[in-house]
């Protein structure tokens, strides 16, 4: 059951990081066409993208920060650790 659960929930991850790092990329193009437009409609652009776009898109972006820990959390991954894992050089005959 466990699995499923992580399975799942890697999949969520897994696509919502896609779909947030799609959805903010595609503020680049956005901005270009507010750059060109100009006037009163870049402004329109520019306020709702900053007031109303990026507001949603770092919820969603922190609420997968939460899921990915979980998940890792869920299959016992340790991603950064204290312990020393450093390989000794063997040593190259002469």
């Amino acid at each position: 059951m466990l699995s499923k659960v992580n399975g799942f929930l890697k999949w969520v991850y897994g696509y919502g990081l896609v779909v947030s790092l799609f959805l903010g990329g595609l503020t680049f193009p956005v901005y270009l066409l507010a750059m060109l437009l100009g006037g009163q409609t870049a402004t329109a652009i520019c306020t709702f993208v900053y007031k109303q776009f990026f507001p949603i898109m770092i919820f969603a972006s922190s609420c997968l920060v939460l899921v990915g820990l979980l998940t890792m959390y869920l299959a016992g991954e340790v991603a950064l650790s204290l312990k020393n894992t450093r390989v000794k050089p063997k040593d190259t005959p002469k």
